[in-house]
């Protein structure tokens, strides 16, 4: 395998600031502010109803709260409803391309040999598995040495093949941040697609054999994301959080399926993610300055599509599975969606000129201000439950009971959403291990007064960090991934 392919980071930064509306400006059309504007104007009026009107229009908050979620709901469904239908096969006389696997790994001991003898078990293994380790200082570099026989290199150094995987290097960087290695390893190959998986989860067998036919017999697809199943640890709590995330990610990944079909998918997990490296080496690689770097960088390749008249694709590939570690306590929980959503409103103004601009398709005219709205999503959904907490405080229940009415009804649509969402994701994805139709019944029950308003208060403090600038966010544990690695849990 052969190294040092791919430009140094100078000349990755240049192509960057090229590429992103942040170094580079766009002129922003008027229709983009008008967007922004309206969302923030109608919250205010909404909310201001709760003071002057009477029967359920005081709760107006509420109502467009519930309008707009059900509205996303049928959109999915409409969208969705192809997933009965089964793939073409795709013809091809493409070469097999090859593939480098990149772990990004900050003191990852226990964790690193489980993801590790994961990529080493594919029944298609890829060609290179790059550990990029952003300047550890636990024992998991000798991890890498007793177990794999690596030698320990300098920083800055890729250390030689070892004897037990002659796949796998070692990559030392002083730490800089998840981005900043990235972009270094990917100065360590010339593979055709870069594959980034984190060092917490575990991919199964067949998911690269998956990604790799996917880029192969697709010429135009610049980024893929597998399917992801959220495991915790085993305590009641940790069940709890591990319940709710399987559904949120079973309805998050049958969603992006259908923002797919309109070209218009902008959210793929870098936990688990492949990039054609040619297309990530020219809009810059990965932003370190970004909260949430695989996220931005799904909106620099979108723009140099469309600015460069190029006909990329971004897919999410339900065949290629991964199980990764996920928060299991509340502050861990919150720390996590504190980031991902203060990340999601700094890339949203980055790149406000594209929310509502016809030059960019539906990705510009559908879904960009889709996201607009979902900056306040949150904002509504804990502005909706505090007005009904109010209501009942003041004596109010006479409103409160048409209130309770509606949230009825929503519930009884978020069931039926559930159950037929999980029967789509399964024929798609072949998983019928990660979740049940008797739990998925309970959490559409549940959520609503328990982790919906766990991720709003996360989202909450994302608009705090993403005001104030505060973006210290602690050490997550990894013990969900172990543990089920030690039961030896099918993958």
């Amino acid at each position: 395998m052969n190294f040092h392919f791919a430009p140094p980071d100078d000349a990755l930064e240049s192509r960057r600031i090229a590429a992103s509306a942040r170094y580079t400006p766009r002129v922003v059309p008027l229709i983009s502010p008008l967007i922004g504007g309206s969302v923030i104007i109608a919250f205010v009026c909404l909310v201001a109803q709760a003071f002057f009107r009477q029967g359920l229009a005081a709760w107006s908050a509420g109502l467009a709260y519930i309008f707009y979620d059900t509205c996303l709901l049928a959109f999915t469904g409409w969208q969705a409803r192809k997933l009965y239908r089964p793939p073409n096969p795709a013809v091809s006389d493409v070469p097999r391309p090859t593939l480098a696997v990149i772990i990004a790994a900050h003191n990852e001991e226990h964790a690193i040999a489980v993801t590790i003898d994961a990529l080493a078990a594919q029944t298609d293994a890829p060609d290179l598995i790059l550990v990029a380790d952003d300047g550890s200082t636990d024992g998991m570099g000798d991890v890498l040495e007793t177990r794999y026989g690596l030698t320990r290199p300098e920083f800055g150094q890729t250390c030689l093949p070892g004897p037990v995987m002659p796949s796998l290097r070692w990559l030392r960087l002083p730490q800089g941040g998840k981005a900043r290695v990235l972009n270094a390893a990917l100065a360590m190959t010339d593979c055709d697609i870069v594959l980034t998986v984190d060092a917490d989860t575990l991919v199964e067998t067949h998911a690269i054999a998956v990604m790799r036919e996917s880029f192969r017999t697709e010429p135009a697809l610049v980024a893929a994301t597998g399917v992801l199943t959220p495991v915790c640890g085993k305590g009641p709590v940790a069940r709890f959080f591990q319940w709710f995330q399987t559904y949120e990610y079973v309805r998050n990944f049958v969603s992006r399926y259908a923002w797919m079909q309109l070209n218009g998918l902008l959210l793929i997990s870098g936990a688990f993610a492949a990039f054609r490296r040619d297309a990530l080496v020219t809009v810059g690689g990965f932003d370190p300055d970004c909260l949430v770097e695989d996220y931005e960088l799904i909106h620099r390749l979108h723009r140099w599509s469309a600015e460069h008249g190029k006909d990329w694709t971004v897919r999410v590939i339900g065949a290629a599975r991964a199980r990764t570690d996920a928060p299991e306590t509340l502050m861990s929980f919150l720390r996590q969606r504190r980031r991902w959503f203060a990340g999601f409103l700094q890339t949203q103004r980055w790149n406000r000129d594209m929310t509502g601009n016809a030059r960019f398709g539906k990705l510009g005219t559908a879904m960009m201000p889709v996201k607009a709205l979902d900056t306040l999503q949150p904002i509504y959904g804990l502005a909706a439950f505090i007005l009904l907490i109010g209501f009942v405080a003041a004596g109010r229940y006479a409103l409160a009971f048409p209130i309770l009415l509606v949230m009825i009804g929503k519930i009884v649509v978020d069931i039926s959403f559930h159950l037929w969402c999980l029967g789509h994701y399964r024929r798609w994805t072949g998983d019928r291990q990660s979740a049940g139709a008797a739990k998925a019944l309970f959490a559409a029950v549940l959520e609503p007064f328990s982790f919906q308003l766990m991720r709003h208060a996360g989202a909450a403090w994302g608009w705090w960090t993403f005001l104030t600038g505060q973006h210290s966010w602690g050490r997550q544990s990894r013990r969900g991934i172990v543990a089920q690695a030690i039961a030896r849990l099918p993958y």
